[in-house]
């Protein structure tokens, strides 16, 4: 599709200054144009969020405003805390709709169908592209709500064949309050999901980078509704997972979780199942789904930055040289490349491939809930003017 400006087809702006209407300000200059049709932003909770949604409202009278509150930000300039990361779609490449779910926990395929029927027809009726093979799905869920499996395996059925992706939102890890944004608001226990219609070349996309060890871990005693686990082959939950990792259990915690979780085999492949804490009665909380029956097993992290880079290295042999790239990164994964000295590297790197995004509680992919993925999607260049 041509353009006078290509260059608009999808801007990225950051603010860090803490007032919000200082913060909505900045971004509106560095994102507003004529053509601007939506904004998605994702916002530390250090922001007065009372204040920063009627801001950024009043900045972008005419244009959709959506979003969620994070774990850590990506910018344009790598890594951030403390900030605002935001893109800006121009309605002459993107076709966008939104809707809010707020019934997380009563959510049916029907409910779904609508939804997805409603999103779609905003779609068609732009005629910017067929809507098979040039559509794609953002969900954000709050990440605290402990639904994301059941409102992304009801949204996958109505979707189809629609590639979806997105992120559990976060809130800085306080593990409080996590929130995303609709309709000028911010909405606790509820998410959204954004169709988004191109004509731009797109690849949607998840990888993380743990490998899988020997050990096995039955779970005998778990409560699914609170993702608790009480008990690991017979024992203990934390005593057998202190003992697989090698500490003890009054040394469990952030570092020990993110350097050495555990997963779950689907299908042939290993998807990590996160710890999110020890309990005093000696459970173990988790951030996705756990149930009496599954089999974990011991994991342990490669690289962080191979698997990443081949990920973008293939999708830049189907979609040509990205425009950006809209990445959901869990905020274990930062955490990692924190505490081994790898933070600056992988910055550098989410930078000069120009991805941006967030760091989230928990990511999203294909009607999945998974943990420690770096899961978005690359999207191509439009053609240059002729």
């Amino acid at each position: 599709m041509n353009s006078d400006n290509p260059g608009t087809a999808v801007r990225v702006a950051s603010a860090s200054v803490r007032e919000p209407e200082l913060a909505a300000a900045e971004l509106a200059r560095q994102l507003q144009h004529d053509h601007l049709g939506c904004v998605l932003f994702f916002c530390s909770v250090e922001f007065d969020l009372e204040r920063l949604g009627p801001a950024l409202q009043a900045e972008f009278p005419d244009t959709r405003v959506y979003g969620c509150t994070s774990a850590g930000e990506i910018t344009e300039h790598g890594y951030g805390r403390g900030c605002i990361s935001a893109l800006g779609f121009d309605a002459r490449y993107f076709a966008i709709d939104c809707a809010l779910i707020n019934e997380l926990e009563s959510f049916t395929l029907q409910d779904a169908q609508q939804v997805i029927d409603g999103l779609l027809t905003t779609c068609r009726e732009a005629q910017l592209a067929p809507v098979k093979g040039n559509t794609f799905a953002i969900t954000m869920l709050d990440g605290l709500s402990s639904r994301e499996e059941l409102v992304l395996a009801t949204l996958n059925a109505a979707l189809g064949t629609i590639p979806q992706f997105g992120g559990s939102a976060g809130d800085d890890e306080r593990l409080a309050d996590t929130h995303v944004f609709y309709d000028g608001q911010f909405h606790s226990a509820a998410a959204t999901v954004m169709l988004v219609n191109t004509p731009l070349d797109f690849r949607v996309f998840s990888t993380h980078h743990m490998r899988e060890q020997s050990e096995k871990l039955v779970v005998t005693r778990a409560c699914s509704e609170s993702r608790t686990v009480f008990e690991l082959n017979a024992e203990p939950a934390a005593d057998v997972y202190a003992r697989t990792v090698g500490v003890p259990v009054e040394e469990l915690g952030r570092r020990v979780f993110a350097l050495q979780p555990l997963g779950v085999r689907v299908g042939g492949n290993y998807f990590v199942r996160s710890i999110q804490r020890v309990n005093a009665d000696g459970s173990l909380t988790f951030y996705c789904a756990v149930e009496t029956g599954i089999v974990m097993t011991a994991m342990s992290p490669g690289s962080l930055l191979e698997s990443v880079r081949a990920q973008i290295e293939a999708s830049e042999r189907v979609v040509g040289k990205p425009l950006v790239t809209l990445a959901c990164d869990c905020f274990l994964r930062r955490l990692e490349a924190e505490l081994t000295g790898q933070v600056d590297a992988v910055s550098d790197f989410l930078r000069r491939h120009k991805v941006v995004g967030f760091n989230t509680y928990g990511e999203q992919f294909n009607g999945m809930h998974i943990n420690q993925t770096f899961t978005g999607v690359v999207i191509g260049q439009p053609e240059p003017s002729t």
